[in-house]
């Protein structure tokens, strides 16, 4: 396994959390029990972990949910009918003798019993360490950093970004590698946990652990999911290490969901009528939010949750953190692949709706960033399998479905004049790197960004070990593939971006190495990818 290393978000941050990230911290300077009702509770209610996201120059989210009996079937963790007072503070040091911020939240079993805690008064660009307390019982300690200031731009950002954990289909141990190389921030492009019962979606010889309890389709059942993942102790480091910002893609709900509009309509999924799949949507969104480090306008309402939106990295980089599931028209051609299906064109189609395409061109519009970074679910590139040129062979779910969607995309930061715009995705469970073009039809048209896409964590198993598609030969702005799981890490400074697809093995057995497969960095102000590694 490679030496991990940690860039620095600012000059003067301190070391990294380290090798006590999933022990339980002294309690001596957190409050006492009778500040923190929850002196009654049986046994250790942070089976679930801690997390920390959104961050902002002054603050960020804290996060955790209490839970005595995580596989608990009501998905309520056995947790009292009652609400539980839960303790937190902040400090500057790992060991949490120098704390800054402190405070008392009420977990309810409306919510769950989970916590979410928005902090502000921080100092920007600094590291800080967190922990929560409930009667006797201490959580572990986890690493958060608030954003530098406005109008400042850091020496370098350390981000990594991962997605697609199928729990089944193997151990989260890319989660880990992903932690011990300390990133100061996280994204996750979706698919974080997956909605079939049992038995459904194997993979291989078999799958190597199984799901409990039935498909995900109402309250209790996404709740009990979440929690199933959340006992992963390599995703329990994964999120301590540092903030994540987070998206869902579709498994999060259903398969190859879109808006309204279930994968199939089967009275047994609950997808039968649109009646039957919004109350689905909307039990899944909130086990959505109540398990993650999400601010409050991020808050379901129903049937409704916003969760795009925009983290300034001071003067370095935006992150515009996208949705294409909720909004967009259903796809065509029953969502998989199809050749020639002009519709794809429609100039009315689109896969991020009205509204967060005006957005996302404003957000454009006003940025003084460096790096303008898109991180969203699927593969934005074109991907042709038709090697004919007169024919196209392509994935109706992801932008190709929706050529005139992504065309105003791209038009919007060239109009904006973007400085470095790069789209990172997920979805599709190989490793990719691409550059984007004007025309994906015309040979000579000229490359106006990037597109780096993260394998799975675990989905679909240890995978092949390919180093190419044949689709390559007839694709040339497609640079690289991989088929083996693991994630992405960057570094990303004022002169360029770089990246490097970090992968394992294996992940059908726990433990495996990780390795840099490849690298590749863009340059400032230079459009597309270069092979470094």
């Amino acid at each position: 396994m490679e030496t991990s290393r940690r860039t620095l978000l600012t000059a003067g941050l301190g070391a990294g959390i380290g090798a006590g990230l999933a022990v339980a911290a002294p309690a001596a300077s957190l409050a006492t029990p009778g500040s923190a009702r929850g002196a009654a509770l049986t046994g250790d209610p942070f089976t679930l972990g801690v997390a920390s996201g959104d961050p902002w120059p002054d603050g960020f989210v804290l996060w955790t949910r209490l839970a005595l009996d995580p596989l608990a079937e009501d998905g309520l963790g056995g947790m009292p009918n009652r609400p539980v007072q839960v303790s937190w503070e902040v400090a500057e040091d790992e060991g949490m003798s120098k704390v800054v911020k402190r405070g008392v939240e009420h977990a309810r079993i409306e919510s769950a019993h989970s916590v979410h805690v928005e902090l502000h008064g921080l100092k920007p660009g600094r590291e800080y360490w967190y922990r929560f307390r409930s009667g006797r019982h201490v959580s572990p300690v986890g690493r958060a950093l608030t954003t530098p200031a406005w109008g400042e731009t850091p020496a370098a950002l350390a981000m990594a970004f991962a997605s697609c954990s199928q729990y089944e289909h193997g151990f989260f141990t890319a989660y880990k590698r992903l932690a011990e190389d300390q990133p100061d921030l996280v994204l996750h492009l979706g698919d974080y946990q997956y909605e079939y019962k049992k038995d459904v979606y194997v993979v291989g010889d078999g799958n190597v652990r199984d799901h409990k309890g039935p498909e995900t389709v109402d309250l209790p059942t996404y709740r009990l999911r979440h929690a199933q993942y959340k006992s992963d102790e390599d995703l329990q480091a994964a999120h301590a290490v540092a903030p994540w910002l987070v998206i869902w893609d579709d498994h999060e709900v259903d398969n190859n969901w879109a808006d309204e509009i279930p994968e199939n309509r089967d009275a047994a999924q609950w997808n039968d009528t649109t009646e039957r799949f919004r109350a689905r949507r909307a039990a899944a969104f909130q086990a959505y939010w109540e398990n993650m480090p999400l601010r409050r306008p991020s808050m379901p309402a129903g049937n409704d949750l916003q969760i795009y939106r925009r983290i300034q990295w001071g003067q370095l980089a935006n992150f515009h953190m996208m949705d294409t599931r909720q909004y967009r028209d259903d796809q065509l051609a029953g969502d998989g692949w199809d050749k020639n299906v002009e519709a794809r064109w429609d100039e009315s189609r689109s896969i991020t709706g009205d509204a967060q395409e005006k957005w996302l061109l404003n957000g454009f519009r006003s940025s003084t960033a460096r790096w303008d970074v898109l991180g969203q679910q699927v593969f934005f590139a074109e991907r042709d399998r038709a090697q004919a040129t007169d024919v196209d062979d392509v994935s109706m779910d992801g932008w190709d479905g929706y050529a005139a969607s992504r065309s105003r995309i791209v038009q919007g930061w060239q109009d904006a004049g973007v400085r470095n715009p790069v789209v990172l995705t997920g979805d599709v469970h190989r490793n990719w790197a691409a550059d984007i073009k004007t025309d994906f039809q015309d040979p000579d048209a000229p490359v106006v960004g990037s597109e780096l896409v993260c394998t799975s964590i675990t989905s679909t198993g240890d995978g092949s070990g390919a180093v190419a598609d044949p689709i390559m030969a007839w694709n040339p702005h497609l640079k690289f593939f991989n088929d083996q799981r693991g994630y992405v890490r960057t570094t990303i400074t004022k002169d360029a971006m770089t990246a490097d697809f970090r992968v394992l093995d294996r992940v059908t057995t726990p433990g495996a190495p990780v390795y840099t497969k490849a690298s590749y960095v863009i340059e400032d102000g230079v459009r597309g990818l270069q092979r470094r590694a």
